[in-house]
C-alpha cells in the first residue's frame, strides 16, 4: 500500500534508490492526470494507450509521446500536425 510521502512508488520499498523512485512518481503523475484537449479546450484529454491520447468530450484521437500529449522538445501535438500539413500542401 502506498504511503502518504512515497504515494505510488511505496510499492519498490527500499529498492531501486531514491532517485530512480522520485523519476517514476514524476511519470506516473503526468501519465495519469488528465490533459488539455487541443481541439475543445478541455481537460479530458486522457491516455488510451502507448503514445494514444483520446478526449472524452468532442473523441478527437491524437498521437503524441508516451507519458504526456506533447513531444520531447515540449511542441503540441497539434501544433506539429499543422506543420506537416503546411508543408504537405503545394502551391499552385
Amino acid at each position: 500500500m502506498a504511503t502518504k510521502k512515497v504515494k505510488s512508488t511505496g510499492r519498490f520499498g527500499v529498492r531501486y534508490g531514491r532517485r530512480i523512485r522520485v523519476r517514476s512518481l514524476e511519470v506516473e503523475k503526468t501519465l495519469k492526470i488528465r490533459h488539455e484537449c487541443p481541439s475543445c479546450a478541455k481537460k479530458a484529454l486522457k491516455r488510451i494507450s502507448k503514445g494514444i491520447w483520446g478526449c472524452r468530450t468532442c473523441g478527437l484521437k491524437v498521437a503524441g509521446g508516451a507519458y504526456s500529449p506533447e513531444f520531447a522538445k515540449k511542441r503540441p501535438v497539434i501544433a506539429a500536425a499543422k506543420e506537416t500539413k503546411a508543408v504537405g500542401k503545394t502551391e499552385e
